[in-house]
């Protein structure tokens, strides 16, 4: 078959053009091309921090030895006119340019050999700055985006670098401190013939570029003086060789007092410019064995500036967003968990992931009259800052419904109308128990929330039947309360969806893993219950990678119970010899319990409450002794006005008796329930007898 000659003129050009370089993509192993030399580097700093341990620098002059044409393809007739040469750049073919196999590139010299040396420099050039901002562009923080400059600058563009970042480094449109102060951020350059062959990061901590600087290390931390050289440096914001007028002045002040580029070296001074400001410097430097930096150079150095400076301003944003939602989150759950007698408790919160730090799952133990607590845990919709605001009014609201000492179903109706009122699609589930210690018993009501497990002494876990209920928000529901036992040594466990569902496993899938995790913890113990911390961290274990979908929210009661001998507890007639009566009873239990010594002080206590509660109360009043790591004393009656602490006048006849009870107990106070009221107080147990388990 006869091929047209222009057909082959054209692969011929295209093949040239291929050989030359000019139109070599970045290829599949993230080759990153050399801006000085037009030669790839092998895997760059976009695809690897390692350098080519066999690749050195050119040396300046060095040339590649000169091609000669091959014959031409036809010769032409005796007389004919010369063609026209054929421009091989023009020539080149719009579709993927074939192997260069067979074409031979003009001779070195040649007005068409240096116009396709600088082409293909400047195609090298906006290749590596392609690959360098992709580099930094990839981190998140603040160390990322550093680190990744330096790994795309060195050894590419540069033999070292300084990275310089204003501290403090202003946030968005925050008004930056005076004066301004730049601290050495990082540093990174190529080792030394003594040094391994990987690059040695070096941090601010001891940077060592001896080589490169003259009059030893880099200053840490410098001052940038109101209209000093450095200062005009940054405000001109476009980098400037080292060896210029203004850099001379502002690189000592810069790098430290007497402080310079060792003689021999070249530099590019680079200010990083964000959004709004200067937020710090970068001075790139190479060896003398090095081609010098180019005209050229101080735009690729720009394009790395521009690029740092805005990751910078990204990353200290991101930095304020985490800070704000970690602080959100850390108000919307407790600080710690109460520890009342009779239980102890344990916790455990793990966000969704690092971008959705806050979420709507909570938790909460709030101690209620007669050493009972409340259990809560609640999932709102969502893992946004809407969701963590609905969180926190829910969560405020079942602690003022806790106080008012309702029953669970009431609570779980009270939050309802509250999600109602917050908004048609504010959705939460919620499970809501109260633990009685004296009792041994624990009350449960659930609104649309995963059922909790229970874990027996004996290594036994089991799923609690309670009723489903509806979720909290959907308006016109009942919910419905159950009365299980809670024997001494379980433990409950209260926790949100995150820990048993994922996109990988349903809802009772993982509640059956849960229940089998927790038996397998059990087992290791023996006869004992394992520690409650381990525990916990036991449960959170079993999340996998792919299971973080959700926010995790677990709440652990280890049910210690109050001993039935450690309990004195009277229904007393509201008349006047009730008092007298209170306060036989009250010695009689000191003496059974061998606390004597507190008999004068819970008499006058005593008597004093009780004859409050006998004055106003129509029914009959309580009075409860509760021995524990202190001893406690509970009036109760049925008026629900509280008793209010008042300084009384010399001529009044009482309002004495909180008085004393606020002076001589170790604490009191007074809780409204829903058919009436407990006054409370407290007493240290005796030296001898504080060893008392209770």
């Amino acid at each position: 078959m006869t091929e047209h000659p222009t057909s082959h003129d054209r692969r011929q050009a295209a093949a040239s053009a291929t050989a030359s370089g000019a139109a070599m993509p970045e290829d599949a192993h993230g080759a990153v091309p050399d801006p000085r030399t037009g030669l790839g580097q092998g895997p760059g700093p976009a695809a690897t921090s390692e350098p080519d341990p066999d690749h050195r620098p050119r040396p300046a002059g060095h040339e590649a030895e000169p091609h000669h044409p091959g014959p031409p393809a036809a010769s032409a007739a005796p007389g004919a006119p010369a063609p026209a040469p054929v421009s091989r750049q023009a020539e080149a073919p719009a579709e993927r340019p074939a192997p260069p196999v067979a074409a031979q590139p003009p001779a070195v010299g040649t007005p068409g050999a240096d116009a396709s040396a600088l082409a293909a420099r400047g195609g090298e050039r906006l290749r590596y700055v392609g690959a360098a901002t992709r580099r930094i562009a990839r981190g998140i923080d603040l160390d990322e985006i550093v680190l990744g400059l330096c790994r795309a600058t060195v050894p590419t563009f540069a033999d070292a670098i300084l990275v310089y970042l204003r501290d403090p480094l202003p946030v968005g449109d925050e008004r930056p401190v005076d004066p301004v102060m730049l601290r050495l951020r990082r540093t990174d350059r190529i080792p030394e013939e003594a040094d391994t062959e990987t690059r040695l990061p070096l941090l601010p901590s001891g940077p060592d570029l001896s080589p490169a600087l003259g009059g030893g290390p880099a200053a840490d931390l410098c001052e940038v003086r109101a209209g000093g050289p450095l200062a005009e440096v940054l405000r001109g914001v476009r980098p400037v060789f080292g060896d210029s007028v203004a850099a001379r002045a502002a690189l000592p002040e810069l790098l430290g007092e007497g402080r310079t580029v060792a003689a021999g070296n070249r530099a590019i001074l680079a200010p990083l410019r964000g959004r709004r400001r200067v937020t710090g410097a970068a001075v790139f430097i190479r060896r003398p064995e090095r081609p010098p930096f180019e005209r050229d150079d101080l735009l690729v150095a720009a394009q790395l500036a521009t690029h740092t400076a805005l990751g910078v301003d990204k990353a200290v944003l991101y930095g304020r967003e985490v800070y704000i939602a970690d602080e959100l989150q850390r108000t919307m759950l407790p600080d710690s968990l109460p520890q009342p007698t009779g239980v102890r408790l344990a916790s455990r919160y793990l966000p969704a992931a690092e971008s959705a730090r806050v979420g709507g799952d909570w938790y909460d133990a709030i101690p209620l009259p007669g050493n009972r607590v409340a259990l809560v845990v609640g999932d709102v919709m969502g893992h946004s800052m809407t969701s963590a605001a609905i969180m926190g009014q829910l969560r405020t609201t079942a602690q003022t419904l806790a106080g008012l000492d309702l029953p669970p179903q009431e609570v779980l109706h009270h939050l309802d109308e509250q999600a109602q009122r917050l908004g048609t699609d504010r959705m939460a589930t919620c499970m809501y128990a109260v633990y009685d210690p004296v009792a041994h018993r624990i009350v449960i009501a659930n609104a649309g929330h995963p059922p909790p497990l229970l874990l027996h002494r004996g290594g036994r876990a089991e799923v609690l039947r309670v009723p489903p209920g509806a979720p909290i928000g959907v308006g016109g529901v009942d919910f419905e309360a159950v009365e299980l036992d809670a024997p001494a040594g379980a433990t409950l466990m209260l926790y949100t969806d995150g820990l048993v569902e994922s996109r990988i496993r349903d809802v009772w899938t993982g509640i059956n893993q849960l229940r089998e995790r927790l038996t397998e913890t059990a087992r290791l113990t023996g006869p004992n219950p394992p520690p409650l911390e381990a525990l916990c961290d036991e449960v959170l274990d079993m999340l996998g990678p792919g299971d973080r979908d959700d926010d995790v929210a677990l709440l652990a009661a280890r049910f210690e119970g109050i001993a039935p001998s450690d309990v004195a507890y009277w229904f007393l007639d509201p008349k006047a010899q009730t008092a007298g009566q209170a306060r036989r009873l009250a010695r009689r239990a000191l003496t059974r319990w061998d606390l004597e010594e507190l008999t004068d002080p819970v008499e006058l206590l005593v008597s004093e409450v009780v004859t409050n509660a006998v004055r106003y109360a129509e029914r009959p009043i309580t009075l409860r002794l509760l021995r524990t790591d202190v001893l406690r004393c509970e009036v109760g009656d049925d008026v629900p006005q509280l008793p209010r602490l008042r300084q009384a006048r010399p001529s009044d006849e009482g309002g004495r008796g909180l008085y004393l009870v606020n002076r001589m107990a170790r604490r009191w106070g007074a809780t409204r329930l829903s058919t009436g009221k407990v006054v409370w107080f407290e007493l240290a147990m005796p030296p001898k007898a504080a060893a008392h388990p209770g």
